[in-house]
């Protein structure tokens, strides 16, 4: 399960060396854009393993660098970002787990001023309407490939909408986070990212 939860959610470094051609370079300063001007978002989200399984919760993001996976009833688990690792907590076994966000996704939504066009590029989507983001890491195929969705809307900031992403590893497995509901600069408290530890009494996190 949590193999499961956490490959939709990490990836290892992702890095395309091309210089990105201009019309790349324009898409991607509006992703950029979008990214700048998300202070908070929430959403739901609907997470997909290979064999069609999905799991179903809330997400809250919070910059500077906080992100909360809060999944379904009756899913005894919680994932917390604070910017430079992910925890995990499985209340279920009473077990936290860390692990680095590195350059995954997640640091993408997470430290917007970055420099997109280092270690990532856009690929055909089909649709006018559909931005796609992907970046992997030529130097270690078996870290897989990531690629993010932004559709185009007008409501949106910088007239993008997240939509979600999917992890495709060196297997050809492929996991995927799809957003919905999104809504953005909606007020969030700072005590959405505490999190009880089960391992021992105490205050929250």
């Amino acid at each position: 399960m949590q193999r499961f939860l956490m490959a939709a959610l990490l990836a290892a470094p992702v890095v395309v060396a091309s210089a990105p051609a201009p019309a790349q370079t324009s898409s991607l300063q509006q992703i950029s854009q979008h990214l700048r001007g998300v202070n908070t978002m929430t959403a739901d989200f609907a997470q997909t393993d290979r064999n069609g399984k999905t799991l179903t919760g809330a997400l809250t993001l919070k910059r500077p660098g906080r992100i909360r996976f809060q999944y379904q009833k009756g899913v005894p688990l919680l994932i917390v970002g604070d910017g430079k690792a992910l925890t995990m907590i499985d209340y279920q076994v009473r077990q936290v787990s860390r692990w680095p966000i590195g350059n995954s996704p997640l640091s993408v939504l997470l430290d917007p001023s970055r420099d997109l066009s280092r270690y990532a590029k856009l690929v055909p989507s089909g649709d006018p309407n559909l931005l796609l983001l992907e970046g992997r890491d030529p130097k270690h195929p078996e870290f897989g490939t990531i690629t993010i969705a932004f559709a185009k809307s007008a409501s949106a900031p910088a007239g993008l909408l997240l939509q979600g992403w999917s992890v495709l590893d060196a297997q050809g497995n492929r996991s995927m986070v799809r957003l919905s509901n999104q809504r953005f600069n909606v007020p969030v408290s700072d005590k959405t990212f505490r999190w009880n530890d089960p391992r021992a009494k105490g205050p929250a996190r």
